[in-house]
């Protein structure tokens, strides 16, 4: 009985030396639980202890109590900080909160910071589903004291459309491409910044299924908006009550791409003399860089292992023509690498904010995973 007790003993104690083995060679899954309970803990402590800061969430209760009274006119919708410029399912997302808090900033405050959860939770899922950064670099994610002062001290909307994002792209590592378009769908129509994302997006699109496919992704992301790069109309479900009754009101307000911020508030380009940061000349310097530097990368770097960009367009139309010649209606996917699909994501999308005339401090959650 003793020898089969002592047995036994040393065989949980090999098993247990075998699982801190394992621990020891892939650390980042434990210490991903770890750092996630740290931040949750400090998160509380922020909530707690730091002062809220008024900046947008009396303008964004003032909007949403007048859209809840019925006004469908997008030029009436107005706060302290001015005009609603945010397309209609930020109204239908802050409706809903607003609903959930009474629009108490405390328990608006403990609601995001539950969503900030929610976003590094995804953010350290998708890490951990590549191979780029070490598991030490995990940390450096809950190192932003701006990230955590967006989210719970001021409750911006870029909190909530980055964590859809996010949601978004967890769908698109794991294939799920429909899916996926549907919640960057989403996440578009709470702020368009969202959209600089679409140029990479629909390359990868366009790599990983045929022509075919990529039009039916798009089309059931048309089921919650109709949007392009040009983001010339917006709903079809949820801005559909505004269009119907002001259209060019809820489109020159909510799809503003001409709008200028102030100066003083830029953060990126603040050196830049204000005559000339307000010139149209120099929007479209920056549209005709941001332009250029995505068809660099996309050629020399996203494709290059395919030959180039114009490789990887003319390959999809020989596709599509003998796909149409053999009547073969199956589609032909390709199973993107994940590191790829982040990796051109991330840098498509900063891209597109070292290019942008105006950026605010609050926007640096549009960059959290880079």
């Amino acid at each position: 009985m003793a020898a089969k007790s002592a047995a036994a003993m040393r065989k949980n104690s090999h098993r247990s030396d075998h699982f801190f083995q394992k621990l020891m060679k892939h650390p980042k899954l434990p210490f991903a639980f770890a750092l996630l309970f740290a931040d949750s803990i400090l998160v509380t402590l922020i909530i707690a202890y730091v002062p809220y800061t008024k900046i947008d969430w009396d303008a964004y209760m003032s909007q949403v109590t007048g859209f809840l009274e019925g006004e469908r006119d997008y030029s009436n919708l107005k706060g302290d900080t001015g005009p609603l410029v945010y397309p209609a399912g930020f109204l239908y997302i802050y409706s809903a909160i607003q609903y959930v808090t009474g629009g108490q900033v405390y328990p608006a405050q403990i609601l995001f910071g539950f969503l900030y959860m929610l976003d590094l939770a995804i953010v350290v899922f998708i890490y951990l589903k590549t191979d780029v950064v070490p598991w030490w670099a995990l940390s450096l994610l809950s190192l932003s004291k701006r990230v955590h002062s967006i989210f719970v001290l001021r409750l911006f909307n870029d909190c909530l459309a980055t964590t859809l994002l996010h949601a978004a792209l967890v769908s698109i590592i794991c294939q799920k491409w429909h899916l996926g378009l549907v919640i960057f769908s989403g996440a578009v129509s709470i702020k368009m910044n969202v959209l600089l994302y679409a140029p990479p997006l629909l390359l990868l699109m366009v790599k990983a299924m045929d022509i075919v496919g990529v039009i039916s992704a798009l089309a059931g992301a048309a089921l919650v908006q109709r949007s392009s790069y040009k983001f010339v109309v917006h709903m079809i479900v949820i801005g559909l009550p505004f269009v119907l009754s002001h259209p060019a009101s809820y489109i020159s307000k909510a799809f503003d791409l001409g709008r200028v911020f102030i100066h003083f508030w830029s953060v990126n380009f603040k050196f830049v003399p204000e005559e000339i940061f307000v010139s149209k000349a120099f929007a479209l310097s920056l549209l005709v860089a941001h332009l250029s530097l995505l068809l660099i990368f996309a050629h020399y770097r996203w494709c290059r292992h395919e030959g180039g960009l114009f490789a990887v367009v003319h390959s999809k139309i020989i596709q599509l023509k003998l796909r149409v010649a053999r009547r073969d209606p199956s589609p032909t996917n390709r199973v993107l690498q994940t590191d790829h699909i982040v990796t051109t994501m991330f840098v498509g999308n900063f891209i597109g904010i070292i290019c942008a005339r105006s950026l605010h401090y609050q926007f640096y959650s549009w960059f959290q995973l880079n």
